[in-house]
Order: C-alpha cells, then sequence, then structure tokens
C-alpha cells in the first residue's frame, strides 16, 4: 500500500516538475505579450498624467508607444532620461525631447493671484500631480516644487486668477 501511494506521489511530482521546466522554457522563447510590455514602458514614464504628450495618461501614451503610433520622444516630464530608457527597453534609436511637447514645459510653474480665487477647487481636480493645494470656498496655492508645468489648471480657472510664470 505505502509502495503504490509513493509511486504515486512520485509520479505526480515528476509530472509537475516537467511541465514546469518546459513552461519555463516556452515562456522565455516566446515575445512578450504586449500588455507586458506596455506595463514596463508605463513603469518607465514618470506618471504625472499631464497630457502634454496628447494622451490623456502615461499608460495610453506607453500603448501608443508600443503599437509604434506615438514616437518615444513625447513626454517631456520624463525629459532625455526616459526617452533613452524606453529607447533601450525597445531597441529604437534615442531622439532628443519633441520640441513641441517641451515647448509646454519650459521650466514654467502655474502661480494663483491668491487675491482673486474664489475657492472653486476646478484648479485642484484638473492638476493630475497635485500640486495644487486648498480647500472648497478658500483660497488656493500652487506648490511649485510639485507642479510639473502642463498648464491644464489654467483654462480650468472661472476667474482667471492663474497664470503660467517661466523660472529662471
Amino acid at each position: 500500500m505505502w509502495i503504490t501511494i509513493l509511486t504515486a506521489v512520485v509520479t505526480i511530482t515528476g509530472i509537475a516538475l516537467a511541465a514546469g521546466l518546459l513552461l519555463g522554457f516556452v515562456s522565455r522563447r516566446l515575445p512578450p505579450s504586449s500588455d507586458r510590455l506596455v506595463d514596463r514602458v508605463n513603469d518607465l514614464l514618470p506618471q504625472t498624467q499631464c497630457a502634454q504628450c496628447g494622451y490623456p495618461g502615461c499608460r495610453p501614451y506607453a500603448a501608443a508607444v508600443i503599437k509604434e503610433e506615438a514616437a518615444i520622444n513625447l513626454c517631456s516630464p520624463g525629459g532625455d532620461a526616459t526617452v533613452r530608457r524606453l529607447a533601450e527597453l525597445l531597441d529604437r534609436t534615442p531622439l532628443p525631447v519633441a520640441e513641441t511637447a517641451a515647448a509646454a514645459t519650459v521650466d514654467a510653474v502655474a502661480i494663483i493671484d491668491e487675491s482673486l480665487c474664489i475657492g472653486c477647487t476646478w484648479c485642484r481636480d484638473a492638476c493630475p500631480v497635485d500640486a495644487i493645494t486648498g480647500a472648497h470656498r478658500f483660497m488656493h496655492t500652487v506648490i511649485a516644487s510639485e507642479c510639473t508645468g502642463c498648464a491644464l489648471c489654467v483654462p480650468r480657472c472661472p476667474v482667471d486668477c492663474i497664470s503660467m510664470i517661466t523660472l529662471q
């Protein structure tokens, strides 16, 4: 009786080991799934969700890069370092950050004229990096060190109290 059980355990263990080795070998030989590659590209992006690349967030941009619908150099918050990492991962030629994307954030930050702010929170809701702070019906302010200069808050302000300034 013990020999039958031992034989069954050894047989099942051998089958599991062979299946594991086969799956490991096959997973290295097959190309990675596009979702996994999109995840890897997305992990390299800065996750500011600023839409400066022309896509609503980093993951849609990553998917477009994988499908070769978008160039790898459209992420200005990520800068040249991100472009180099993307080029290395995707085996593409690194390019300088695109002028159209870089022009949107020439070291600029948003500032709020606090005397005009009505505390509507529309700018705060539009900020993809939570660089605007303030409570409803109270004055808001921009945390300059967190601001990416995307200017998504400017058109959202109903009293036009937000402007972009260039940093020196």
